[in-house]
């Protein structure tokens, strides 16, 4: 395709101009005589015209090499086998395409959780509302109303009876499951509320806040029952552990904080972070093995460290392995270029699972601590993310308002 009268013009013009602007005047002259181009008289814009089409030229090129080797890779992930027929599900890892893909939310999602039991999964969003997906289909549910600014974080009780959803109007809500009812809100926090889980039992929901404190809530009377405090900056995640004897918190002050629940002692500070801290979640026994041998080294390495570990995530753009026990990094997760936005354990043990201000997901071996998948996820920063240990299926959450949900294989 060849250019217009226009182009033309333009193109001898700019010509003109950059011989101009380089001192060669006498081969100016002789360009803008053989193109009727009147040099004396030339628009300012066309003296560096050249230079700027050539360098965004540059540019493109660039971005053409770019996207043909995000295409290659994308091609070859659909030439791939996706059958779960056979092999080790322990080993099954999060691929493009997305199974399937939801927009609903009108601001940014927040939070992304799978019920325990039903093929449904929740969402939280900055516009105040959770919503509930059929994560099978991608196919709306329901939407739950009561909060009155963004809800910062959700999570379901072990049963999937109950939900509690956390915002910025400093309260905590108990949803009934079963009727999309709000059944209790929380209140006791002075600041925006960004962390919240339930304990073992259910009978408690633990909250952080900006407000530097932890706080227990008892469900069933609506009570503030205890209060834990020692960081000096917004506690943005805490999650208990399994068996509830200890919980853990990721704050603003780059610290990681290990709490014995029945005393309210801090029994560690952890503090490998140069950053906020975005996130934080305690490992499932099945990482024991792994994470065992990362430590000692050895290809067999028997359960010498009985745990438990955990691993956390934040602006610095790392991921930290802890063993709890003894308050000791375990290893350092690098690759992510931009903010680490959210965690997870693959319920095999083998991998932690990350999202990014970068907007790729991220799988990680947790015994070579190498990156062994990334992939474009979203269009713009993934902030949340989640994996359903029975369907095998990881769910995440973006600025684009967009959920999208990816089977492991």
């Amino acid at each position: 395709m060849g250019l217009s009268p226009k182009q033309k013009e333009e193109a001898c013009q700019a010509i003109v101009g950059f011989l101009l602007t380089e001192g060669h005047t006498e081969a100016a002259g002789a360009v803008a005589e053989a193109t009727n181009v009147k040099a004396k008289s030339l628009d300012e814009k066309f003296m560096s015209l050249l230079e700027k089409k050539w360098t965004s030229v540059i540019r493109l090129q660039k971005k053409v090499l770019e996207l043909e080797t995000a295409l290659e890779q994308a091609q070859g992930e659909l030439k791939a086998p996706r059958s779960r027929a056979a092999g080790d599900p322990s080993l099954w890892i999060p691929r493009p395409p997305a199974r399937s893909e939801a927009k609903g939310h009108r601001l940014p999602i927040t939070a992304v959780k799978f019920h325990p039991t039903f093929t449904l999964c929740a969402t939280s969003s900055e516009d105040a509302t959770i919503k509930i997906w059929d994560f099978e289909t991608g196919q709306y549910e329901q939407t739950l109303k009561g909060h009155t600014k963004s809800v910062n974080n959700i999570a379901f009780d072990h049963s999937g009876k109950n939900l509690a959803s956390c915002s910025a109007d400093t309260t905590v809500k108990v949803w009934d499951f079963q009727t999309y009812m709000c059944i209790k809100t929380l209140q006791g926090h002075e600041h925006n509320v960004t962390g919240v889980g339930f304990d073992p039992s259910g009978d408690l929901i633990i909250s952080s806040s900006r407000d530097k404190t932890i706080r227990f809530f008892e469900i069933a009377t609506g009570l503030c029952v205890r209060v834990f405090e020692g960081h000096s900056d917004w506690v943005r995640r805490v999650q208990p552990s399994a068996d509830g004897n200890f919980l853990i918190s990721a704050s603003n002050d780059h610290t990681v904080r290990v709490w014995e629940t029945r005393t309210g002692n801090c029994k560690w500070v952890l503090r490998s972070h140069e950053h906020v801290v975005e996130d934080v979640t305690v490992a499932p026994d099945s990482a024991r093995a792994a994470i065992n041998t990362l430590a000692l080294g050895k290809e067999n390495a028997s359960n010498t460290l009985i745990g438990p570990f955990a691993a956390s995530a934040g602006r610095d753009r790392i991921i930290y392995i802890w063993d709890i026990s003894s308050g000791r990094q375990l290893a350092q997760l690098v690759g992510h270029d931009n903010w680490v936005r959210g965690i997870t354990w693959h319920p095999g043990g083998k991998y932690i699972i990350s999202c990014s201000d970068d907007k790729s997901v991220r799988v990680w071996d947790i015994v070579t601590t190498r990156c062994v998948k990334s992939f474009s996820a979203h269009s713009h920063f993934v902030s949340a993310i989640d994996i359903q240990p029975k369907a095998l299926c990881v769910a995440t959450g973006s600025v684009d308002l967009s959920i999208k949900w990816w089977d492991c294989a």
